[in-house]
């Protein structure tokens, strides 16, 4: 289920200010953050933030494409290695 129009986008509050702290500096440095449920807002376009996925910090940059869309899609959480070998297939 999507969340309503009316209530608008869901970004929690230190992910904006920790955005806005590094805009103000000027420098771009990872913003490290571990709210994966969080929007993505036309204000973070630019920036780089460190999405955690359990394990690590991925590195997201932000584009214009991305608006709208949640951070944990973009580091993700499981490691796919590929199915198990097929053993019919490589009789012949």
């Amino acid at each position: 289920m999507t969340r309503s129009v009316w209530k608008g986008p869901f970004v929690d509050a230190h992910v904006v200010r920790k955005a806005e702290k590094v805009r103000a500096s000027g420098r771009n440095e990872v913003i490290r953050i571990w709210s994966r449920r969080s929007t993505i807002l036309p204000q973070f376009v630019g920036l780089t933030f460190g999405v955690y996925n359990g394990r690590k910090h991925i590195p997201v940059q932000v584009s214009e494409e991305m608006i709208g869309q949640k951070f944990g899609e973009y580091s993700p959480t499981r490691t796919f290695h590929g199915h198990a070998a097929d053993k019919k297939a490589k009789r012949k």
